[in-house]
């Protein structure tokens, strides 16, 4: 039986500058069209930012604990149990987890409008840092939703 074939874990190199895997994966999700170079930029210059707006803390502890505030611990997921469907509340693992928060993260980010790029996700990754925030209400309604759903916790197997 082949396995998926997904590169990204082992051939992930850490990013230039912080030395951190996570904030390569993030960059490489915020690239368009294969442009590094300019996702780079706009990273760092996001980063240096933050430094300037919060002097006393450092940026990469910044980007982690806002990583960390968005990561969901419980969703939602589709179950169908004869002919109807249900949402059932299920436990997230950790590279889902850590996929969701970033793409939360962006998704904010991109939905601000008429400011730079590195402005808006410097922007969404101190209002994530200090809890609050579009991808922090997007974690809070997953929650939520899950939460609602609770009744239907026995349909988890």
């Amino acid at each position: 039986m082949s396995r998926k074939f997904t590169a990204s874990k082992e051939q992930l190199r850490p990013d230039p500058r912080f030395g951190s895997k996570l904030v390569s994966k993030f960059i490489n999700c915020l690239m368009y069209d294969g442009k590094k170079s300019v996702a780079l930029k706009v990273f760092y210059d996001a980063m240096d930012l933050i430094e300037k707006r919060l002097p006393n803390d450092p940026p990469l502890e910044v980007f982690n604990r806002a990583i960390e505030n968005v990561k969901p611990v419980i969703e939602v997921r589709s179950k169908r149990v004869g002919g109807a469907t249900y949402q059932v509340p299920m436990q997230v693992n950790k590279t889902r987890q850590q996929t969701l928060s970033v793409r939360w993260l962006l998704m904010a980010a991109r939905e601000k409008k008429g400011r730079p790029m590195a402005i808006k996700l410097a922007d969404e990754l101190m209002a994530a840092y200090n809890r609050e925030g579009a991808a922090i209400s997007r974690r809070e309604n997953v929650h939520r939703m899950a939460d609602a759903n609770k009744a239907f916790a026995h349909f988890a197997w």
